[in-house]
């Protein structure tokens, strides 16, 4: 090696954008440090420290309005199926009766597990 060798340093804001893209289109951790020039041992610790400080590793969650309509083919007494596919491949059933803040804190973890 020649030259001095520095350390680099990364905000949270940079972590957590890095750590975002694990899982996405299956990325791996490995994948996702091979593409910032980082090592795994460098990832795991970021994502070990957010969760700790109860920080969501996943970008910010909007939700879409959703209008159901009730039609004579769809009897009231016919239990409704939602499914929700996250980011990550992972699927949500069955979760009718969360509230609004109660889905995105069920949707943060499963998308940072």
């Amino acid at each position: 090696m020649t030259g001095a060798e520095r350390r680099r340093r990364l905000s949270d804001s940079e972590k957590r954008s890095i750590l975002g893209e694990v899982g996405v289109r299956g990325a791996t951790v490995a994948e996702v440090a091979r593409r910032h020039d980082l090592t795994r041992p460098h990832i795991y610790p970021w994502r070990a420290e957010m969760r700790h400080r109860g920080e969501s590793l996943s970008q910010d969650v909007d939700f879409l309005p959703v209008e159901i309509l009730a039609t004579a083919a769809t009897p009231a007494l016919v239990p409704m199926i939602v499914e929700i596919v996250l980011a990550n491949g992972r699927r949500l059933r069955g979760i009718e009766g969360l509230s609004a803040a109660g889905l995105t804190q069920l949707i943060r973890v499963l998308e940072s597990a």
